[in-house]
């Protein structure tokens, strides 16, 4: 029986989200898991007169490439990708894995080569991205190695995340217009500052933002979304940050992890747990060990961790940044093959000052 939830949200992600048009080749990326939202989301872009094709991916396959690949097999770059980012006008990643701890025990150096040798594609995604010619979503789809992660029940995760998406909601269009209005008003104030300065506990950090642009995401790009960003001034970011939850990347998770900034880059890093996957993720290329990203997560109708960056960056009361590559719409001008968002939770006690004033205490901004 088909859930009404689901073709509710297929319909946010067509035509909200990507906006699906007559003829627009429309790539949907997911594991077999995710099947009944595929469906949904498959046959409203027919309706809408696209050219949809479906990417079916699977965690095993991902983890027998790494655990058996060789040299030239790591450093392979697929012309059938390069020819597909250059083509594609839409993109849709719908998330879901049976076990996301599947990379777990792969050498982190595979990982790195890999993601080093497809740095050009990546970058050639974000340049088409920035420029508005391809246009991509990404969301969660509700399955049970999540729901363990998130130590909820699958019925409890599976509201969880249509509630964060605002499918709960009569109209979840108009909800998220609602909240395009509330951040564009904090990016039109963040606009116009010059340094931004975050204070909690075992952090305090500082980086010029001068000149950059703050985005308002929206839920267009991320669904569900609730966060507004920037990439600062690459050589700006000075000071240290300790992270209040586990840093997750790549079905990896490192615990504890504390970074300090000098000129712009990371000159320490340490972690409680994983802290050779740390080290040798930002080893990985030039920029790796630089911020390409800070952000301010906004969704409140997100509280809890649940070991999801999707989710978890969005939390209403936290920050985070990203090493790594940052976005060009923004201005941000670092390159990378990674992009690692870490997140600090502000709900108690922490504080964002911009140009030396206060906007933002104890996870919300004070701005009038």
């Amino acid at each position: 029986m088909k859930d009404p939830r689901y073709e509710k949200w297929a319909k946010v992600l067509v035509h909200y989200c990507l906006d699906i048009q007559k003829n627009d080749l429309f790539r949907i990326n997911a594991s077999a898991v995710a099947e009944p939202l595929v469906v949904e989301v498959y046959r409203e872009a027919l309706k809408a007169g696209a050219h949809p094709f479906v990417r079916v991916g699977s965690s095993n396959l991902a983890e027998i490439f790494f655990k058996n690949a060789k040299k030239h097999q790591l450093e392979h770059v697929s012309e059938i990708e390069r020819f597909t980012v250059e083509k594609i006008d839409k993109i849709l990643s719908i998330r879901a894995v049976e076990n996301t701890k599947f990379m777990t025990n792969v050498d982190p150096k595979k990982q790195a080569a890999a993601n080093a040798a497809n740095r050009d594609i990546m970058q050639r995604f974000r340049d088409r991205s920035a420029e508005g010619e391809l246009e991509w979503s990404l969301t969660q789809y509700p399955c049970n190695a999540s729901a363990q992660d998130a130590e909820m029940s699958l019925d409890e995760y599976e509201d969880f995340v249509l509630r964060a998406c605002l499918v709960h909601k009569a109209d979840p269009v108009a909800a998220w217009k609602s909240v395009h209005r509330s951040q564009a008003k904090v990016c039109k104030v963040l606009d116009r500052r010059k340094t931004i300065r975050f204070v909690a506990k075992d952090t305090d950090l500082t980086m010029k933002i001068g000149g950059r642009k703050w985005i308002n995401s929206d839920g267009k790009r991320n669904m569900p979304s609730g966060e507004v960003f920037t990439s600062p001034i690459e050589d700006s970011v000075e000071g240290t940050i300790a992270f209040s939850f586990p840093a997750c990347y790549r079905s990896r998770e490192v615990h504890g992890v504390k970074l300090r900034f000098k000129k712009g880059r990371v000159v320490k890093a340490t972690a409680d747990k994983g802290e050779d996957f740390l080290l040798a993720t930002l080893d990985t290329d030039e920029g790796a060990r630089t911020v390409g990203e800070v952000a301010v997560g906004t969704n409140y109708s997100i509280q809890r961790f649940t070991k999801n960056t999707l989710f978890d960056e969005k939390i209403g009361g936290t920050v985070h940044i990203a090493v790594g590559a940052s976005y060009p719409q923004t201005g941000g001008t670092n390159e990378s093959s990674v992009h690692w968002d870490m997140i600090n939770d502000m709900r108690d006690g922490g504080t964002i000052y911009a140009d030396g004033k206060v906007i933002y205490k104890n996870g919300k901004f004070t701005l009038k």
